[in-house]
This record gives structure tokens, C-alpha cells and sequence, in this order.
């Protein structure tokens, strides 16, 4: 109980990030010895000492998801899913309400316009209650449109719904039955404290999420620039199966499937499809993740701090190319890294990328 206490503390504390949050635990072992450390690491990245959540504010929080029926899974620990946990930014924590045995089946993530046409709708349903049949989850973002078609086509046979605020939040509004009914049928999962009202800034965090569970991810109609090809993208990062659905070039709601298709996804047009694709990645999992303390790095000197820091600007690199320009050995690198991102001074992006804050 207490170190669920002060995980909690520590991921919701706003200078900690899923990335840090990792890197602090392989470090000190524990989210406790993490948090006395805090203090002086982002001293020594320039900062001044961060906000660290309070003890009695976690502890409500964790009444509160006790009280809506919810629990809590820990990267590394219990149910977590393996998939996810594969992920640099994995969520440290998730909170989760229903049927945690859908954790452990394969999954396809099915998702794509929020003013989908009928047809696309139709087709969702059939393809995930087709998917279904055949022993595969469906994962969806519970949005209007294809979302939600996925999810009532799937929830008879297993359909887990990623939120994008709290587990006690519904949105969209005109979604409480079917978020109600995926809770009872399904599985919720919301990586938001609980109370947490969706913002635009949330969703793509959601969105890794749906693409991180699954070994592929089916776009059935998506603009250019939407959330679904955000999915698509997130999913091809972290090496899983995009597929896209074709569509008429005359829908502007079929110009991002289309263009996936050019770029490389596969053409799938059903269930048999999307099972072929998913195929040679039958299996594909990690083993689970443990977090004990690492060999203390040496504090980094002043002349280290200044040759990264130097390599660092508003353009974002790969830390594995720091490491190589810097020279020096990676612990180090990722310690100095972890010191101005705990002051404040470092922004991380997908891919394994920083930059300096602007």
C-alpha cells in the first residue's frame, strides 16, 4: 500500500513524465528513495526543488477509485499489459474497471473518424464482431463514429474502451450508456486521475495507449491531420501492424486511409485480412519488467553537464546521438537528462528524442 502511495505521488507530481518516472525507479528501486532524491536532482539540473503531490491527496485519489469500482495496474507489476509495457512512455500507471482476462488475449486496435458515414460504421461493427468471433479483443478510444461502432460490434465477445480523462468521466456525453455497459462487459482504461475532465492535449496520450496494446491497428476512415492517423503513426513507431481500409478517393474522410496505403499499411477489407496480417506476430510479447536499484551512477561534473547541454537545443535529437557526440557513457548521458528534465529544462518526444524548453 505504501509504495502504491508514493507511485501515485510520483507520477501525478508535475515535473514527472512516464519516461523519468522509469528511469527514477530502475535508479532508486523504489518510488520512496525516488522521491527523496527529487529535491536534489533537479538542483543539479538548474531547477529549483519540484512539487511533489502530497500524501493525503493520493490517498484520495485511491479512495475514489475504490469507491467507482476501479483498481489500480503498475508498469512492471501484476496485469500490466506486456505490450504496453514495451513502450519507452508507458504509462506508469493505469486505472481499469471490468474484465481484466481481456488483458491477456491478442487484441486490434479499430479506430477512425468521429463523422464517419453509415457504411463505415456498419462496417466497424461487422469487422470487430467478425474479429470477436474469432477470439480477438477490439480496443478503441470510445469517441463518436467508428469507435464506437468497433465497440458495440465487439463488446458481446471482449472490447476494452482507452478514455481520455478520468475513469469516472464520460465523454462523449451521448456515450454513458455504452461506457456503463463496457465497464460492466468490457474493460475501461483511463491513464487520468480519476475527475480528470478530457482536454484536446490529452488524447494523443490516449492514443498511445490504444495503439501500445495491440500487435496492429485498423484505420477505417480518417482525415488528414486526425487522431487516427496519429494511432497509425504511434503504432508503426513502436513496430506494430498499421492497416487501412480503402476508400472512395472522391470521401475526404477516405484520403488518410488512402494515403496510409500509399505510404505502406496493408490494404485489409476484413476480418480473414486482418487476421493474415496479425499472424507473424502471434505471440509477440516482453517479459515482465522489474524495477531494482541500478549501480548509483556518479554525480555528473560541471564540464559532463556543460557538453551535453551544449550538444541540447530547441530541435529535438535522439539521446543515443548525444551519447556518440558527447563521448560520454550513456548513464551519464541519461542521468544529465533526467536532472534538467526533473528541473524543467528538457522536453521529451516520441521516438527516444529531447530538446531543450524552449
Amino acid at each position: 500500500m505504501k509504495e502504491l502511495v508514493d507511485r501515485l505521488r510520483l507520477i501525478r507530481s508535475p515535473t514527472i513524465g512516464p519516461v523519468s518516472y522509469r528511469q527514477l525507479l530502475i535508479r532508486f528501486g523504489t518510488a520512496s528513495a525516488a522521491l527523496d532524491a527529487l529535491p536534489d536532482l533537479a538542483r543539479r539540473g538548474g531547477g529549483s526543488a519540484p512539487r511533489i503531490v502530497p500524501r493525503a491527496d493520493a490517498e484520495r485519489e485511491m479512495a475514489r477509485i475504490e469507491a467507482i469500482g476501479g483498481r489500480y495496474l503498475l508498469l512492471g507489476q501484476g496485469l500490466y499489459p506486456r505490450m504496453l509495457a514495451e513502450l519507452d512512455n508507458a504509462p506508469p500507471i493505469l486505472t481499469v474497471k471490468g474484465d481484466l482476462t481481456l488483458l491477456e488475449r491478442t487484441a486490434v486496435a479499430i479506430v477512425g473518424a468521429r463523422n464517419a458515414s453509415a457504411a463505415a460504421c456498419r462496417f466497424s461493427r461487422g469487422l470487430a464482431q467478425e474479429l470477436g468471433v474469432e477470439g480477438i479483443v477490439t480496443v478503441s478510444g470510445l469517441a463518436r463514429g467508428i469507435d464506437s461502432a468497433a465497440h458495440d460490434g465487439s463488446l458481446p465477445t471482449g472490447t476494452i474502451a482507452v478514455i481520455a480523462g478520468g475513469l469516472d468521466i464520460v465523454y462523449p456525453p451521448e456515450n454513458e450508456a455504452r461506457q456503463a455497459d463496457i465497464a460492466e462487459r468490457g474493460l475501461l482504461i483511463a491513464e487520468m486521475p480519476p475527475g480528470t475532465e478530457p482536454r484536446a492535449r490529452h488524447f494523443p496520450y490516449r492514443n498511445r495507449i490504444i495503439a501500445g496494446l495491440c500487435p496492429g491497428t485498423v484505420v477505417v476512415e480518417a482525415a488528414p491531420r486526425s487522431g487516427s492517423l496519429i494511432t497509425a503513426r504511434l503504432a508503426a513507431e513502436a513496430g506494430r501492424e498499421v492497416m487501412a481500409v480503402p476508400g472512395s478517393p472522391l470521401d475526404p474522410r477516405a484520403q488518410g486511409c488512402n494515403q496510409l496505403i500509399r505510404d505502406g499499411a496493408t490494404l485489409v477489407q476484413n476480418a480473414a485480412h486482418v487476421i493474415e496480417t496479425l499472424r507473424p506476430m502471434s505471440g509477440f510479447a516482453s517479459p515482465r519488467e522489474s524495477y531494482e536499484p541500478s549501480a548509483p551512477a556518479q554525480e555528473a561534473g560541471s564540464d559532463e553537464r556543460a557538453r551535453v547541454e551544449e550538444l541540447l537545443g530547441p530541435s529535438a535529437v535522439p539521446v543515443d546521438e548525444l551519447v556518440r557526440q558527447s563521448q560520454l557513457p550513456s548513464g551519464t548521458v541519461q542521468l544529465i537528462l533526467l536532472e534538467l528534465d526533473l528541473a524543467g529544462r528538457l522536453d521529451r518526444h516520441a521516438g527516444g528524442k529531447v530538446s531543450m524548453t524552449s
